[in-house]
């Protein structure tokens, strides 16, 4: 099976929505050894969205099922330069786990204009049984959302994957690992996220 690392590196200075903490690191020689210090947020880079980042009281990050981050997943290209993605007609129940990629992957700086799934979209994913839902953009909803897109696929559980880097890969079916760190009670968590491709070895 051939791997791609679809994760964005974790860098200081790379893009982050605003009002969210950058990325800082700070590494010290400690003669014997190397010790780095780390300050960002859980919802830098690439990672995962918990229920709770948008509803009070929901499970929290290191509560969502691997099954929902692990299997079988489709990645969608989308064509054009649109900020909200409308209903795909190609996401069936057997997609439950679904990337978006569009023009922003390889993007390195933070654009209003980026896109993001459409009310209605969100809702037929929901409805065909997603369990995951990923996108290569800062935000699953576009920039103007309300939150609408955020609670429908948290409310059902579904795990989301932000500001993915989709470059290396073109539509189709792949095996996804995603692997959040396990970060006990918090909102989201920073993730690995890579994609297997078994017809290729």
């Amino acid at each position: 099976m051939a791997w791609y690392d679809v994760t964005r590196p974790m860098r200081e200075g790379m893009a982050v929505y605003p009002g969210d903490m950058e990325p800082a690191f700070r590494q010290e020689d400690r003669g014997k050894y190397l010790l780095s210090d780390l300050r960002m947020s859980t919802h830098s880079g690439t990672h995962v969205d918990a229920p709770s980042h948008y509803i009070r009281g929901a499970a929290s990050v290191d509560m969502i099922p691997p099954e929902n981050l692990i299997g079988r997943c489709r990645v969608i290209e989308v064509p054009g330069k649109g900020s909200a993605i409308d209903t795909p007609g190609n996401v069936s129940i057997g997609a439950e786990r679904v990337l978006f990629k569009t023009w922003y992957s390889g993007e390195e700086t933070f654009l209003e204009d980026y896109p993001g799934l459409s009310p209605g979209c969100a809702a037929a994913l929901a409805r065909a049984g997603a369990k995951c839902i990923g996108i290569d953009s800062p935000s699953i909803e576009p920039f103007s959302g309300d939150g609408t897109v955020h609670r429908t696929l948290l409310g059902r559980g579904i795990a989301v994957v932000e500001f993915l880097d989709l470059s290396p890969v073109g539509p189709g079916d792949y095996w996804m690992v995603a692997l959040p760190l396990r970060l006990e009670g918090l909102d989201g968590s920073p993730c690995r996220v890579l994609l297997g491709d078994p017809w290729k070895v």
